[in-house]
């Protein structure tokens, strides 16, 4: 995809900056030797989904729970979830590290056995490197960590370590990409300022804003805001002329400058982070909604990136395609699943099973959560860990599941899921293209 060509100039040689993670590329600069293209890092990510998932199917068996073995296996070979692993890009390295790391958990939790050094230190690594690789991860890795420490069963110093743990991490993040592994300092942090700024701006024109009156202008006319994507804000054929002012402030200026506007504007700016978190979640929105199905062919380059010839492949993902069409390929349809087990995990979490789903179902709801207010794009991929965390959670907890409570999570879920295919037989379908999202009518 077009990210993973970005990072491949980069591992060619090119600038190295922020707005890709740094330690992929340094990774793959470190394996590069082995072979050119994607295949060194690209086997390294589907061994660590691999072993990982083997893992939690073996522990489950060790367990007497066949059928959850069974579900687990079923969950790791899913056309969506496998279908997007075989694509190398910052989320499917954090999945399968996230997996492998889990994996590693389960292998001794379920088995009622202490973790050795080597294991925890294994563990370590691979939650310090998901961590490092997605901007936003934090928000899955912090809560994950913090509910697998013996600390867990302690509320009240487990919520105070998840902030320390956020502070440190946003304190040492950049001095890790930028000192330590080299990175120069993008833009990247001035796009959700931006997004959320122009949305206002745009719901509030008689109010004074940070745009210029012709700035403004523009973005309205060519209808650059957008509850999918930031992208046409940035987008030369877009707006990026009427953002390239404010994108010259630092990103602590930018900040500032939201959270006055989103104070005096609150009902815009509340609007604007609910419409977008309904799009990213892929609810309430038309049918067709791009960026869901996982790629089918590369993207064009001169950097030696081609499709690999499979008929398997190309059939599989479009199968991949047909599954993330359906309420199964919806982002909020697994976070209410989240949601709906949160009660059981809690009160499973002195058993092992109950407890690595708790830390699952957490890290999947934060991170979900954290798309109402930092996020500015609707890709599918950047929900692969809250689905399989959500998968994995109901697998463990499903051996103690009361009828009672599967009738209503049922009821609840017919009713979101009739609400998104109510929206997508009654809406225009969406642009097919990137470029078509890019130009379509704001929305």
């Amino acid at each position: 995809m077009y990210d993973t060509v970005a990072q491949y100039g980069q591992v060619l040689g090119g600038p190295v900056d922020d707005w890709h993670p740094p330690i992929m590329v340094r990774l793959w600069q470190l394996l590069h030797p082995l072979a050119a293209g994607t295949a060194p890092i690209f086997a390294l990510q589907v061994a660590l989904y691999v072993a990982g998932f083997g893992l939690i199917v073996a522990a489950l068996m060790r367990n007497a729970r066949p059928r959850a073995a069974v579900a687990a296996a079923v969950l790791a070979i899913s056309p969506l979830l496998l279908g997007w692993q075989m694509v190398v890009l910052k989320d499917t390295q954090m999945l399968g590290a996230l997996v492998a790391a889990c994996g590693v958990v389960a292998h001794y939790w379920l088995a009622q056995r202490r973790m050795p050094a080597l294991a925890v230190a294994l563990v370590v690594v691979l939650m310090s490197y998901a961590t490092l690789v997605r901007a936003n991860a934090l928000f899955v890795t912090v809560p994950l960590a913090v509910l697998l420490l013996p600390t867990r069963k302690r509320p009240l110093v487990s919520v105070p370590l998840a902030m320390l743990g956020v502070a440190v991490i946003l304190a040492m993040t950049p001095i890790i990409n930028h000192r330590l592994l080299g990175a120069e300092p993008g833009d990247v942090a001035k796009s959700q300022p931006v997004f959320d700024l122009a949305a206002i701006a745009v719901a509030t024109p008689r109010s004074p804003s940070p745009f210029t009156p012709a700035e403004l202008q523009q973005i309205e006319r060519r209808h650059c805001v957008k509850a999918f994507f930031w992208d046409p804000l940035g987008d030369p054929t877009g707006c990026s002329a009427a953002t390239e002012r404010l994108m010259k402030a630092s990103a602590g200026q930018l900040y500032l400058e939201l959270a006055r506007e989103a104070a005096r504007h609150p009902v815009a700016y509340l609007r604007h982070r609910l419409q977008h978190w309904n799009s990213t979640e892929r609810w309430l929105v038309a049918p067709g909604w791009p960026d869901a199905a996982p790629p089918v062919e590369a993207e064009p380059n001169d950097l030696g990136l081609g499709t690999p010839w499979s008929g398997i492949a190309a059939v599989w993902q479009d199968v991949a395609a047909a599954g993330a069409a359906t309420p199964l390929g919806w982002p909020i349809i697994w976070t209410l699943i989240a949601l709906l087990l949160l009660p059981a995990a809690w009160r499973r979490r002195e058993n092992a099973a109950g407890s690595l789903a708790l830390a699952l179902i957490a890290s999947a709801l934060i991170l979900e959560l954290s798309f109402l207010a930092i996020s500015i794009a609707s890709d599918l991929r950047y929900h692969l860990w809250p689905i399989t965390a959500s998968a994995l959670a109901l697998i463990l907890l499903s051996d103690n599941l009361k009828p009672r409570k599967w009738i209503a999570a049922g009821a609840a879920l017919t009713v979101v899921a009739a609400g998104g295919l109510i929206a997508r037989s009654t809406l225009a379908p969406a642009p097919d293209t990137y470029e078509g999202m890019i130009h379509a009518a704001s929305g």
